[in-house]
C-alpha cells in the first residue's frame, strides 16, 4: 500500500497552526472546567429540564462547538499526526485551571506526568 504524497511529504506545522492549536486544546480545558460546573450545578436527581436548563453545560457545549470548527479549520492545512500531539497538553491544563479556578488539589504527579506528556508533545511535534 502506497501513503498518498500529503503523508510522506508533510511539511512541520507553522506559528499560526500552532497558535491555533494551542488555543484549541485551552478552550477544550476551560470547556472541562465548565463541564464541572455544570456537573456541580444539577440537583441530586436532575430531570431533563434540569440538563436543557443548565447554563454550565449549554456554555460548555456551545464552547466545543466553536473549538471543533476551529479543529476542522486546523485540520485542513496541518497534518493530524502533528497536531493532535496538543491534545495532550490538556492533561496538564486542565488540572492546572481546576486547581486556579475550583480550588482542586494539584498533586506533584500531576504535575509530572505533565511534564512527560509536554515533552512527548514536543517530540512528536517536531516529526
Amino acid at each position: 500500500m502506497q501513503l498518498p504524497t500529503s503523508y510522506i511529504d508533510s511539511k512541520p506545522m507553522n506559528s499560526i497552526l500552532i497558535a491555533s492549536s494551542l488555543a484549541c486544546v485551552t478552550f477544550i480545558s476551560i470547556g472541562q472546567l465548565l463541564f464541572k460546573k455544570a456537573a456541580t450545578a444539577l440537583p441530586p436527581h436532575p430531570s431533563l429540564m434540569d440538563w436543557m436548563l443548565n447554563s454550565w453545560l449549554l456554555a460548555s457545549l456551545a464552547l466545543y462547538a466553536m473549538t471543533t470548527i476551529g479543529w476542522v479549520w486546523i485540520l485542513r492545512s496541518a497534518p493530524l499526526h502533528l497536531a493532535y500531539p496538543f491534545m495532550g497538553l490538556a492533561f496538564i491544563i486542565v488540572p492546572t485551571l481546576a486547581w486556579i479556578f475550583l480550588g482542586e488539589p494539584l498533586h506533584w504527579q500531576t504535575l509530572a506526568g505533565g511534564l512527560l506528556i509536554l515533552a512527548g508533545v514536543a517530540l512528536a511535534s517536531t516529526s
